[in-house]
């Protein structure tokens, strides 16, 4: 039988957390942007699944790079 994955500790998947609602308002109000102009995930994706993520919320994805160092990405989470 094959070994299950434990895909949020995977060396390929970056790391995800969910932003709390302050956080979200912050980040929207830094960039004067509104939810519906981050780019998407969708709640079912592999990689924030075990966040139970609900529609509406804001996924911070750290994403480490030998040559450019830490970069860290914002996508709002939609429904399939």
């Amino acid at each position: 039988m094959a070994k299950k994955v434990d895909i949020d500790k995977h060396i390929l998947i970056p790391k995800h957390s969910k932003l709390n609602d302050k956080e979200k308002q912050e980040l929207l109000e830094h960039y004067q942007i509104t939810f519906q102009e981050l780019p998407k995930i969708y709640k079912n994706d592999a990689a924030i699944r075990h966040l139970s993520p609900k529609t509406g919320e804001v996924i911070k994805i750290v994403r480490n790079d030998e040559s450019a160092g830490e970069n860290v990405y914002y996508r709002g989470v939609i429904n399939d």
